[in-house]
């Protein structure tokens, strides 16, 4: 079983957040606005939720690759958000998480990055998971929490539907 760094052992966390909701705070999309409102609860500790470090290099990946923002632009925005050094930035992954990471991925048939984010969650004894993935609603271990209304996240939905045309 893996540990948590010593740095967070005393930290109280109510959830997890997974990488969809650093994606859509950092292009402008119909639910930015609401995203930004979430993660700067976040970080100014008004929510006790962890951004695990992993999940930047994700947005980046998806921002690029499949949203079609400008590497420049989603550099710039990430990196704005990482300066503020904050510890809700959870950088550790280690053999141990991993490794049970992989073990749940392939338990749900999920992918090896939202094994990650359930194994944090098992690691802080949490069973939240902030994201837009309806996919993980599946897993009846955790709680998905979406942090936008059913509506705006159907809105987001159609507009990135129009936008991949």
């Amino acid at each position: 079983m893996s540990e948590i760094s010593s740095d967070y052992n005393s930290m109280h966390v109510d959830g997890i957040a997974d990488v969809g909701i650093i994606v859509t705070a950092h292009f402008v999309n119909p639910i930015q606005e609401k995203m930004i409102q979430f993660i700067e609860d976040i970080i100014y500790e008004k929510k006790n939720v962890i951004l695990p470090l992993s999940a930047f290099i994700g947005a980046y990946h998806i921002l690029t690759r499949y949203l079609r923002v400008s590497r420049y632009q989603a550099k710039k925005a990430l990196q704005t958000t990482l300066e503020l050094e904050t510890p809700i930035f959870y950088p550790r992954i280690d053999t141990g998480i991993v490794k049970n990471a992989l073990d749940i991925s392939s338990v749900y048939n999920i992918e090896s990055w939202d094994g990650y984010i359930l194994e944090l969650a098992n690691l802080f004894k949490t069973s939240y998971i902030y994201t837009i993935d309806k996919k993980l609603q599946k897993i009846q271990d955790f709680e998905i929490l979406c942090p936008v209304s059913e509506e705006d996240l159907k809105e987001y939905h159609t507009w990135l539907t129009e936008k991949m045309k």
